[in-house]
């Protein structure tokens, strides 16, 4: 049996995308998209459509290819196989991109945190994961004393090699495994994830022999989850990487084409950029109705934020462009937000993240007859609960003509996985030709790096750093 490898088996784990609830014709003119709307965007898409092949042609786009990359895997594969045999903790050293990619893949498909609460043995053999990705000392800490170094494997993810926060915490394990195991052992118990060539951590990695893999020049943070980024973490939680980037490649034969009505990444992007220009809804709500993939939508936040939060357009004008991406999960957040969403500002698309099938049933029992609105409940399942509160809350927004869109995964599995990450990434790439910005740079962020550097006393930001200190001072009357 071909098993995922099947076109059959393939074909029934198809993402779809419901968009019906979009349209003028269910959501009403002044919130919904007109068929019009679309054909009146199918022009530009499909020159948007040739300048993504272009990008891609020429190696600029380097995310499209990906799914391809077998070498990568096979050496990859043949290190994870070692290292899951002798560590028994990993901890990924990385920010942003650099680990919310991983994170998303340990939660859907490695177990998440529970993973971390069984034994060796109840895990498959697979090590307890623990993600450094931000500088708060006491989580750090903490990190730090549960995960004793003897057992541990550190993998460090920065590609310039100069990202403060990731490298500040790789100089603290350098020390600690130099103190706790002696000198020679230190690169046993280090993997960099970093730039080919260049690079601070490519200068470390060299000097201290470190086992390293490369991050491609031509694919950037936030879509590098096909890359050593996101597959070195996933094949050490034992996710089929093959069976991953099998569903990436699936999808990439769907959005093959510009045709909006047939591309559902397209389609999506552009029904999103219609929503916001032409409807003013410039805030996207992901809500994701599965424990599991609620760290996707986080992954999602700073594909949608970075890429799309743009100040000029490629012509060169100042727009100030973007929508805001937002997280919830169901059915948590509806008793904590749906009531914005319901009866608030009309400023808002919803996407909501579905699972046909769930791992596992969960039957409630049928007690107390005579208490009527109790006993109802019995003989159902969780899941039938939860997919009935998801559909309601579809429906009770499209009655307020609040739009959304709905994607839903058959199952939760890497092939799954595979398809909505690419989709989501090709999304992005369109959308930001709609826009006519960049999707692919993120120069906001660097004003305040600068600043940090000067800070902290980095060489060459003296100038920075004085400019900080003669900063006008607050004022205490402003102060509560």
């Amino acid at each position: 049996m071909r098993g995922w490898r099947s076109n059959r088996w393939q074909r029934r784990m198809s993402l779809k995308l419901d968009y019906n609830y979009m349209m003028s014709e269910f959501v009403g003119e002044e919130h919904g998209i007109a068929e019009a709307d679309l054909r009146g965007l199918q022009e530009v898409a499909g020159k948007i459509h040739e300048n993504l092949l272009a990008g891609r042609r020429n190696g600029e786009l380097g995310f499209y290819d990906l799914p391809y990359d077998t070498a990568t895997v096979e050496k990859i594969s043949a290190y994870a196989r070692k290292a899951i045999k002798r560590f028994q903790n990993v901890v990924i050293l990385g920010i942003g991109g650099s680990s919310l990619g991983p994170r998303a893949l340990h939660s859907s498909l490695a177990g998440g945190v529970w993973a971390n609460l069984k034994g060796r043995r109840a895990r498959g053999n697979i090590p307890r994961f623990f993600f450094a990705d931000n500088i708060d000392p006491d989580t750090f800490t903490q990190i730090l004393n549960f995960a004793e170094p003897k057992y541990t494997l550190y993998v460090v993810i920065t590609k310039s090699g100069t990202t403060g926060e990731t490298m500040s915490q790789f100089l603290v394990i350098r020390r600690l495994l130099e103190k706790k195991l002696g000198a020679r052992r230190v690169a046993e118990h280090l993997v960099a994830i970093t730039d080919g060539q260049n690079g601070r951590l490519r200068n470390v990695a060299d000097r201290e022999k470190l086992v390293d893999f490369i991050i491609p020049d031509n694919v950037g943070g936030r879509f590098s989850i096909f890359t050593p980024v996101g597959l070195l973490p996933a094949a050490l939680m034992g996710i089929d990487i093959r069976q991953l980037l099998a569903g990436a490649a699936f999808m990439d034969k769907r959005c093959e084409k510009p045709d909006l009505s047939s591309n559902p990444a397209y389609i999506a992007a552009a029904l999103l950029f219609l929503a916001d220009r032409t409807r003013g809804k410039s805030i996207n709500v992901m809500f994701s109705y599965s424990d599991a993939l609620y760290d996707v939508a986080d992954w999602f936040r700073q594909l949608w934020a970075e890429s799309l939060g743009k100040k000029d357009s490629r012509s060169g004008s100042t727009v100030h462009t973007g929508i805001t991406p937002v997280k919830s999960l169901g059915v948590t957040d509806q008793h904590s937000q749906t009531q914005l969403y319901m009866e608030g500002p009309f400023d808002k698309v919803t996407i909501f993240l579905a699972v046909e099938q769930f791992t596992t049933s969960v039957k409630i029992p049928a007690l107390y007859p005579e208490l009527a609105d109790l006993h109802y409940l019995g003989d159902h399942t969780l899941e039938e609960l939860f997919q009935a509160e998801r559909l309601a809350t579809e429906y009770a927004m499209l009655q307020a003509q609040r739009p959304s869109m709905t994607i839903t995964l058959p199952q939760i599995n890497a092939f799954t996985l595979g398809q909505i990450f690419y989709m989501l990434e090709v999304q992005t790439a369109f959308i930001g030709g709609l826009y006519n910005i960049n999707a692919f740079d993120q120069p906001g962020v660097e004003l305040g790096k600068k600043f940090t550097y000067g800070l902290m006393g980095r060489q060459g930001f003296e100038k920075v750093r004085a400019g900080f200190e003669a900063r006008e001072p607050k004022q205490e009357k402003y102060t509560a």
